[in-house]
């Protein structure tokens, strides 16, 4: 039997959804206010530690295990608004023999998932959630697909920065290069310190409540794979985009010292020139300078002077 509810109360407490899938209950809270944790605590009794950690931002991610529920911290990458930055979503959990209550401060994945299940409920459609463990596994796999696709549009900035690496574009390519290196570094710093604490799921350590734990075992195996996918797209995309930043400042390197030969080679070609120039330019008796071809003589000897530079810069193949 397959119902939802929105549930109220009575000290005037915010509206707090709620879905009720056989005998599992899955309460989803967007935002929740100071009532709310009041209700959390008083209806579950949950450590006020941990009610502390869900209304504060940016904690660390763990697992804390009690008796009769675990609590969750996680966190997930998401795109900004403009699609450009990456930053970090939070996501708690309290899960319990026949319940789960999740909190997000904004509406994401899990909202997303909550109301999948909502209109299907809604619509009769059959629901297959046998038990906390399960449901909580839907979470996860919600979350952590999310990520993957995430991480496939960050590997799509890379391929990018590729193709335009040999463009003249290079105020965009530097700006591409460093966003895109920034998100991934970000992404790094949420998902390395939670492979750990995934793992934990995969070897026991994290029972949850249901009877066969065998079953749950490949459930939590999945999530895991899932995890390393990620893990392992993200190591990858830092190796290419580290590679393509090294040669990008190749690249330029290359065309500052072809600028600097070519001004070096005219300057050289410039200074005996203006050797002469100077030189006959003085108040003083010079040889010739009285003579009518003097000037024009002098613009031949410059002439001159500036194809041997030339041909000696050829041969050398320093031009």
């Amino acid at each position: 039997m397959f119902s939802f509810a929105s549930e109220f109360n009575t000290g005037g407490y915010d509206m707090i959804n709620s879905l009720k899938i056989g005998e599992i209950t899955w309460r989803h809270l967007n935002n929740p206010s100071e009532e709310d944790f009041e209700f959390l605590k008083d209806r579950f009794h949950f450590h006020p530690l941990d009610i502390e950690d869900c209304k504060s931002v940016n904690q660390r991610p763990k697992i804390d295990i009690y008796d009769d529920y675990y609590f969750l911290i996680l966190h997930f990458p998401n795109f900004d608004r403009q699609n450009k930055f990456v930053k970090i979503k939070e996501v708690k959990l309290f899960w319990g023999k026949n319940y789960i209550i999740s909190i997000e401060k904004n509406p994401w994945g899990v909202s997303q998932l909550f109301d999948e299940y909502e209109e299907k409920i809604h619509n009769d459609e059959e629901v297959s959630i046998e038990s906390s463990d399960k449901l909580l596994y839907r979470i996860l796999e919600k979350l952590i697909t999310e990520s993957v696709y995430l991480l496939r549009k960050v590997g799509l900035d890379v391929e990018l920065i590729n193709r335009e690496l040999l463009q003249e574009r290079q105020v965009k390519i530097i700006e591409r290069i460093s966003v895109t290196r920034k998100n991934l570094i970000l992404i790094n710093t949420i998902f390395k310190p939670q492979l750990r604490l995934f793992q934990m799921f995969e070897n026991g350590k994290i029972r949850g409540f249901t009877e066969d734990i065998e079953y749950m075992e490949d459930y939590w195996g999945n999530i895991l794979d899932y995890y390393q996918k990620v893990w392992d797209m993200t190591e990858d995309y830092e190796e290419l985009i580290e590679g393509l930043s090294q040669t990008f400042d190749s690249m330029q390197t290359n065309k500052t010292n072809d600028t600097m030969k070519i001004l070096t080679i005219i300057s050289s070609i410039i200074l005996p020139l203006t050797f002469i120039t100077g030189l006959y330019g003085m108040n003083v008796d010079l040889p010739f300078q009285s003579k009518s071809w003097a000037f024009y003589g002098l613009i031949g000897v410059m002439v001159l002077v500036g194809i041997i530079f030339i041909i000696v810069f050829k041969r050398r193949k320093w031009m």
